[in-house]
């Protein structure tokens, strides 16, 4: 098929019938629900780029092995160029949804890529797996899928690993084989956006320990597959908000879920990963999943830390805050953000890295670097939206206040901002930066950013050890040379 288009997404969302819980209740239509109505037709919208003569070949290439087009994600970069290729439907799609949309079909198609391109690591253990991931990646990218994942264990007792939580299928666990598959029971999160999406992807992410065999799994399946329930977290909106006052939040709600999953069967051609606590453990650092999709996080994080900051200087141009030293100092702090991070994706794709299969990854330390600042930068410059923004943020009148003419008068009058800002506008710039920096949906966008990447300390101390063992400290030992010492280089 190659690349799809908006209609033929949501045809997808309407052939399937997932198991998905939201608020107590069932959900019968997805497609129809006003919680995910506005996020199907932005998902949407990226499919139709892909068929805009604007943005195709910017964003999609002819696949050598099909002679169909495809999308970018599906790339295996060899070269700086075919990553720039990759970055630009990075670019795009985070344009399109301002950042705010952090699991958009790009970001796990890249991570399938990556295992496809490296499926020699699954072979020295089983030549099958490596056969299952090469089919499912030709498979996803042939019909333009967008998948969800959850590789992380529910929140029970963390002191413990899996094989020791006080049921054995707290955590999601192989029950027994059978000939169509293995069975599995147990739980997974952080499922982003899992009611719109096709399939779900479970993959193995560092941590398991000797007795956690049954855990050691991964594998892909069909979001509506029998026995696979999503149970939905409280929503940021209703999907009845208007877009006057909820600007943000009415179109760009990511739902998390989590996956339970009641003894839901894997066919055997779609386990990438069984009983192997090795493996488990060495698929993240092995085969790029970390660092590939860290290039498409990065890009995203760049476009979302630079719309919260144009967010700030519109919001302090408007009421004449800005010819303040003060607040001045604080939006030059979020525009040289803004360009650390530009300069740290240039440089992350100028120091390439290449995998024994060939493929070309960004620099690891750049990436890194911005996995490390994005989550106090990011927090920063909401806070520097309600510095600004100060009392005005909780005193915006809605949108029905400005359509009653009774109150036309008074709207314009009290609300507007310096000469030449009218009070609608002022209002609509606010309650733009509220739903970034306020509301639930604002807060959520701000807790994503501290971890999507997982715990900031944990790879913060990460970082450090691995530079410490990769680098040596070289300048120290220079000035800790003595000068006769010194001398004795010079003369020789």
């Amino acid at each position: 098929m190659g690349i799809r288009t908006g209609a033929q997404y949501i045809s997808g969302l309407k052939s399937r019938k997932p198991e998905i819980w939201l608020s107590g209740r069932r959900v019968i239509n997805v497609c129809e629900e006003p919680v995910f109505k506005q996020p199907i037709r932005e998902i949407a919208r990226l499919y139709d780029m892909q068929h805009d003569p604007e943005y195709q070949d910017k964003i999609t290439h002819i696949c050598t092995e099909t002679g169909e087009r495809v999308s970018n994600a599906f790339l295996v970069p060899k070269s700086r160029e075919d990553l720039l290729a990759r970055r630009a439907l990075f670019e795009v799609w985070a344009r399109a949804t301002f950042g705010l949309m952090g699991r958009t079909p790009d970001f796990l198609n890249v991570v399938l890529t990556s295992l496809y391109s490296n499926a020699s690591f699954l072979e020295k253990y089983n030549p099958q797996w490596a056969e299952n991931i090469r089919a499912y990646y030709r498979y996803v990218r042939d019909n333009d899928l967008f998948l969800t994942h959850a590789i992380i264990n529910p929140q029970n007792d963390r002191s413990k690993p899996s094989h020791e939580q006080q049921d054995t299928f707290t955590h999601l666990g192989v029950v027994r084989e059978t000939p169509e598959g293995l069975i599995v029971r147990g739980a997974k999160m952080l499922a982003t956006l899992a009611p719109i999406t096709d399939e779900v992807i479970i993959y193995t992410f560092p941590g398991y320990k000797p007795g956690d065999e049954r855990y050691a799994v991964s594998f892909a399946i069909p979001i509506d597959t029998p026995g696979l329930r999503i149970l939905c977290r409280e929503p940021m909106q209703d999907g009845t908000r208007p877009l006057f006052d909820h600007p943000l939040a009415s179109r760009f709600e990511e739902m998390d879920a989590l996956l339970v999953f009641n003894d839901v069967l894997v066919p055997w051609d779609r386990v990438f990963i069984y009983n192997n606590v090795e493996a488990a453990n060495l698929l993240y650092p092995k085969t790029g999943i970390a660092q590939q999709p860290a290039h498409q996080t990065g890009v995203r994080g760049l476009i979302k830390l630079q719309f919260a900051t144009e967010v700030a200087i519109r919001l302090a141009d408007s009421i004449g805050v800005d010819v303040y030293l003060n607040v001045q100092n604080d939006l030059g702090e979020l525009l040289q953000s803004v360009e650390a991070i530009r300069a740290l994706l240039h440089l992350a794709e100028h120091e390439l890295e290449v995998l024994p299969s060939g493929e070309v990854m960004p620099g690891w330390v750049p990436l890194e670097t911005i996995r490390g600042l994005l989550p106090k930068l990011y927090p920063r410059a909401v806070e520097v939206l309600q510095i600004i923004g100060a009392g005005g943020l909780l005193m915006s009148p809605t949108g029905a206040d400005f359509a009653n003419p009774e109150l036309a008068a008074d709207m314009e009058k009290y609300y507007a901002g310096r000469i030449g800002v009218g009070g609608e506008e002022r209002v609509r710039l606010f309650k733009l930066a509220w739903d970034l920096c306020g509301e639930a949906f604002g807060q959520r966008l701000l807790q994503y950013e501290r971890f999507y990447t997982g715990d900031p300390i944990r790879k913060r101390a990460i970082f450090y050890n691995n530079i410490k063992r990769e680098r040596t400290l070289v300048m120290v030992d220079e000035a800790l040379r003595m000068p006769n010492q010194q001398e004795k280089v010079v003369n020789a």
